[in-house]
C-alpha cells in the first residue's frame, strides 16, 4: 500500500466543454457531430469537439480542414468564449461554497482541496458527487469527477471513466488502479519520454513503479526521481488558489493571407478592445504590451514594449500595439496571424493611488461599456472605424 498524505483532493473536468454548452443551449445539436472553432474552410483549430464528433476521430487542436475530412457532416460553430466564461464562472461559484481552496487550470477544469472541508460536508466523496449533481441539475452540463488523496491520482481518476463519470481512488486501491495503467498517463510523459520508456521495456506504471529510482535518474535525470514518485502514486503538490495569470492576449489566424495596413491596423484595434476588456473584468493593469506578427511564409515576429504606468484602457494598448506594428511590418507583405499581450500584470486596487485623474475617468468610462457590451451583446456599441471593417468581415 502506498502511504499517502492525508489530503482530500477533487479534479472537475467538464465533459467536451464548449461543446455541450452549444449542445445545451440549441436542442436541434444534441446527438449530433458539433465541432467549436469556426469555419472548416479556414486555417484554424478545433476548440473542442462533442464526443458524437470524436466517434470521428476530431480532437482537439486539429486543423479544422482535417476535421471536416474526417467528419464532413459535422456542425462547425464559431468560439463563444464571452458564454464559455460565463458558464465557467456559474460553476467556479459552486465549488467555492464547499472550499476556499480552488485551483482553475482553464474554464473547464478545476482542482478543490476539501481537506478541511469534511467536518462541515461530510467525506470527500460526498462532497464531489454533490458537486458533480448540481452542476448537472443547476448548470445542465455533466463533469467527470475523480477524488484521491493529491492532484495526480484526482486528476487520474477523472479521466478513467468519461464522460460523466465518477471515480474515486482509495489508498489502498492504488497500485490495483494505477499498475496497468500504460506509461503515458503519467504526467510530464510525452512522445519522446514514453518512446525512450518502451525501449527500456517499461510498458505500464507498474513496470516503472518496480525500478529502482538511481536507475531511472540514470537515464532521466531529474525527471527520473519525478517519475518513480508519480508511479508509486506520490505527489506532494498543493492546490494553489492564488495562483493568477500572468498575461492576458488575444491572437487571430486570419482566414486568408492580409496585406492591406488598414485592415491589419484595425484587427489591432478589435484585439486591444479585447485584451483590455480582459483585463478590466480581472481587476488587473498591465504595464508591458507585446505585439506577435506572422508572415505567410510563417516568419514570426515579436516586440514588446514597457509602460512607465500600467493600463488597461483599450486606446493605449492599442497606440502601442500600432507602434510596434508599424516598427516591423513591410508593407506589401502578407501576414497570416496578429496577436497582441498584456503582461507584468498587477490589482488594480493596488495601483490606483498613482494613476492620474484623466486616466481614471477613462477606465470608468470604459467600464461602463462593458456593463452595456455585457447586458445587451459585444455590438451593442462599437467604435465608428470598425464598424465597416466587421461588416465587411462578416460578409467575407
Amino acid at each position: 500500500m502506498v502511504l499517502m498524505k492525508e489530503r482530500k483532493i477533487i479534479h472537475v473536468d467538464m465533459d467536451a466543454f464548449y461543446a455541450a454548452v452549444e449542445q445545451r443551449d440549441n436542442p436541434a445539436l444534441r446527438g449530433k457531430p458539433v465541432i467549436v472553432g469556426g469555419d472548416p474552410r479556414g486555417r484554424g483549430v478545433v476548440s473542442t469537439a462533442s464526443y458524437e464528433a470524436r466517434r470521428y476521430g476530431v480532437r482537439s487542436a486539429m486543423p479544422l480542414r482535417e476535421a471536416y475530412r474526417l467528419c464532413p457532416h459535422g456542425i462547425f460553430l464559431k468560439v463563444n468564449m464571452h458564454k464559455y466564461r460565463e458558464v465557467s464562472a456559474q460553476i467556479n461559484r459552486i465549488f467555492q461554497e464547499y472550499t476556499p481552496l480552488v485551483e482553475t487550470i482553464s474554464l473547464d477544469e478545476a482542482f478543490l482541496d476539501v481537506t478541511g472541508s469534511t467536518v462541515i460536508f461530510g467525506e470527500a466523496e460526498e462532497i464531489g458527487w454533490r458537486i458533480k449533481q448540481r452542476i448537472k441539475k443547476e448548470i445542465g452540463l455533466t463533469a467527470s469527477v475523480g477524488v484521491a488523496g493529491n492532484k495526480f491520482l484526482a486528476k487520474l481518476a477523472s479521466d478513467l471513466q468519461k464522460p460523466d463519470g465518477f471515480v474515486v481512488i482509495r489508498p489502498e486501491k492504488v497500485e490495483e488502479i494505477l499498475h496497468p495503467l500504460p506509461v503515458s498517463r503519467l504526467w510530464g510523459v510525452g512522445k519522446k519520454t514514453e518512446e525512450k520508456l518502451l525501449s527500456l521495456g517499461i510498458k505500464t506504471i507498474g513496470d516503472l513503479a518496480r525500478l529502482p529510482e538511481p536507475l531511472l535518474q540514470q537515464h532521466f535525470g531529474f525527471q527520473g526521481k519525478e517519475l518513480a514518485r508519480l508511479a508509486r502514486g506520490i505527489d506532494e503538490r498543493l492546490v494553489e488558489p492564488s495562483r493568477e495569470a500572468k498575461s492576458i492576449g488575444r491572437e487571430v489566424t486570419f482566414p486568408l493571407d492580409i496585406w492591406e495596413t488598414e485592415v491589419l491596423e484595425a484587427t489591432l484595434l478589435e484585439l486591444a478592445e479585447s485584451v483590455g476588456w480582459r483585463a478590466r473584468e480581472a481587476g488587473v493593469r498591465g504595464r508591458t504590451v507585446t505585439l506577435k506578427l506572422r508572415y505567410a511564409d510563417f516568419q514570426t515576429v515579436t516586440r514588446s514594449r514597457t509602460l512607465n504606468s500600467p493600463t488597461a484602457l483599450d486606446n493605449e494598448i492599442y497606440a502601442v500595439g500600432k507602434k510596434l506594428f508599424q516598427e516591423v511590418y513591410r508593407p506589401g507583405q502578407k501576414v497570416r496571424l496578429l496577436g497582441l499581450t498584456l503582461s507584468q500584470l498587477n490589482r488594480q486596487k493596488e495601483q490606483l493611488s498613482i494613476f492620474c485623474a484623466q486616466q481614471e475617468r477613462e477606465e470608468k468610462v470604459a467600464r461602463a461599456l462593458d456593463d452595456i457590451r455585457s447586458r445587451f451583446g459585444s455590438r451593442a456599441i462599437t467604435r465608428a472605424r470598425l464598424l465597416n471593417f466587421r461588416e465587411n468581415k462578416e460578409k467575407s
